[in-house]
């Protein structure tokens, strides 16, 4: 099954729900850990919204946008000053089609000029469902009763913009007619314009976010900015993708995957026998050479050769992604490929059903399809939300018919290239939980990419990632603390894994994720700090006891 084609399958998705760890082997029997320590008798409270006395963005423009914080449906605390609504792709009055955004300023005191644009992938997938699960100001993972603060929040750091894009998706308007990136890049222009022009963000700094997918989306979306040269609007300051679509398929997905398997064996317990027949079809396929000759650190040098397409077979013994993913399913009919350790039952979505067998309780309804939901976003109401739409967001296009340099992937094409160099904060993210678009996948594409005079990265990232110990206790929103992967940076190209992260890397690893944004947009230096996160103070409290939080804390637990 072609990886595009598996995407529009599989869509987004679904997410898992953290179990309580009893610690019954004594293995903290030298330090209790942080968590036991600052358990309260009373829920987390998120600190205190900040009230503006005059809010920069409330004006008289924005106010049919404004949506009213304490009247969020089932969100039973005040999510703060937020904007949502509809917005043309262009100005030309007789454009109809337009994009749907929910825009929450910084719950910080001190207004920065600075958006930060979220983008989920798909292609056709909704970027509320990032909102909602992943770094919003509230979320409602699957399986939970309810929504719960998100102490993680990006908001807390700065201005987010949560775009549902292209046409097609989500509650936006109209027929799509895109056949390629390049439109697409070209319309989001066309709406973004709109955006600055609504709320007066003239010349603010612009970072572009996202996943999956937006590895397409984001790359050349921030091409079209540069290409724009109008800083007034498009004034690109950094971007940042995980676990994303970059490169060609087949090295992403297929040449890497055995390898990956035999890394989560123990995990996978796929019996000997299919694993001796399968290890003869990668060398068979030519996978097994091709992979130990040209995923090396430094990178080869010269274009890494393109493999035949597995899919031309006549029984698709090439096509190892999918013989390993229904071996896999044999041994947990429950397996997720997007986070390897979840087993049954599926947890029910407010997102709605995704995959073919997902539990959806009696009378449960789409979150974002509910009537009170849509009128409290401004969006029309009675449209048929879906996390990831079920029309072609490429109109008429198909794969074949994209632009002539899109199958290739940004990372091979030049667009990558072009942003790495022009903003020099480009970073990108994997989570080793991730089995559609493993870690090792993601750094072959990258391999057989040149940027700022060099191709590929010199070495293997090894250098420990950390993540502060933070000082929130809410059973709803836990962030582990510590080391937790590895990262290098080479010529203004970050790379960073997340090892219990999954596809969704900031719904499973918030405190990562937080740490990732610290470093867009320039407050922490790199993965390397063991400084506090910087809206955190460096003492708190828990059970009446303060706390020193830092490495040496960590050190003790380890």
């Amino acid at each position: 099954m072609k990886l595009l084609s598996l995407f529009s399958t599989l869509l987004c998705a679904t997410t898992a729900v953290a179990g309580n760890s009893p610690h019954k082997r004594n293995v903290f029997n030298k330090a209790k850990p942080v968590l036991e320590r600052r358990v309260a008798n009373e829920p987390f409270r998120h600190p205190e919204i900040q009230k503006r006395a005059s809010s920069f963005f409330a004006t008289n423009k924005t106010a049919p946008f404004s949506v009213n914080g304490t009247g969020i449906p089932e969100v039973n605390f005040d999510v703060g000053e937020s904007y949502a609504g509809l917005l043309p792709i262009s100005d030309d009055p007789a454009e109809t089609r337009k994009l749907f955004f929910w825009f929450f300023p910084s719950t910080q005191a001190k207004v920065q000029e600075e958006v930060v644009i979220w983008l989920n992938g798909g292609p056709g997938c909704s970027s509320l469902s990032g909102l909602l699960t992943e770094n919003g100001p509230f979320t409602w993972e699957s399986g939970t009763v309810a929504p719960v603060q998100n102490p993680y929040s990006w908001t807390n750091l700065t201005n987010m913009l949560w775009i549902e894009q292209p046409i097609g998706v989500g509650y936006t308007q109209g027929t799509p007619n895109i056949t390629n990136e390049v439109e697409l890049a070209a319309e989001f222009r066309g709406f973004y314009k709109s955006f600055v022009d609504l709320f007066g963000l003239y010349n603010w700094k612009t970072y572009i976010t996202g996943e999956s997918y937006a590895g397409y989306y984001v790359p050349y979306i921030a091409d079209g900015f540069i290409q724009a040269n109008d800083t007034k609007y498009f004034n690109l300051a950094g971007i940042s993708i995980n676990d994303p679509i970059i490169g060609d398929e087949t090295v992403q997905q297929q040449v890497v995957m055995l390898p990956y398997v035999e890394f989560w064996q123990n995990l996978l317990y796929l019996n000997e026998s299919f694993m001796e027949t399968i290890r003869a079809h990668d060398k068979e396929c030519g996978y097994t050479d091709y992979y130990n000759k040209y995923f090396t650190f430094p990178a080869p040098q010269g274009p890494i050769p393109v493999l035949p397409d597995p899919y031309n077979s006549e029984n698709y013994t090439c096509d190892q992604f999918d013989n390993f993913y229904a071996a896999i399913l044999q041994v947990n009919p429950c397996f997720n490929i997007y986070h390897i350790t979840e087993t049954c039952p599926h947890p029910f979505s407010q997102l709605g059903i995704v995959n073919t067998g997902d539990y959806q309780p009696p009378g449960a309804q789409v979150y974002f399809n509910r009537t009170d939901v849509q009128e409290a976003l401004h969006a029309v109401v009675g449209t048929n939300w879906m996390q990831c739409t079920d029309v072609n967001v490429f109109g008429n296009g198909n794969d074949s018919s994209r632009a002539s340099d899109a199958s290739v992937g940004p990372a091979n094409n030049g667009v990558l290239q072009r942003v790495i160099e022009y903003t020099n904060n480009t970073i990108v993210g994997s989570g080793d939980l991730d089995m559609l678009l493993s870690t090792n996948g993601t750094l072959f594409a990258i391999q057989n990419m040149t940027w700022n005079g060099a191709q590929g990265l010199n070495e293997y990232p090894s250098t420990l990632l950390y993540a502060p110990d933070h000082p929130e206790y809410n059973g709803g929103a836990l962030a582990g603390s510590g080391y937790q992967g590895v990262w290098t940076k080479e010529r203004g190209l970050t790379f960073y894994t997340a090892r219990l992260a999954g596809h969704e890397l900031p719904g499973y690893t918030p405190g990562v994720a937080y740490r990732m944004l610290e470093i867009l947009l320039g407050r922490v230096e790199d993965f390397s700090s063991t400084e506090s996160f910087t809206t955190q103070s460096g003492n708190y409290t828990g059970n009446g006891t303060i706390y020193k939080r830092g490495v040496v804390e960590m050190e003790n637990l380890l």
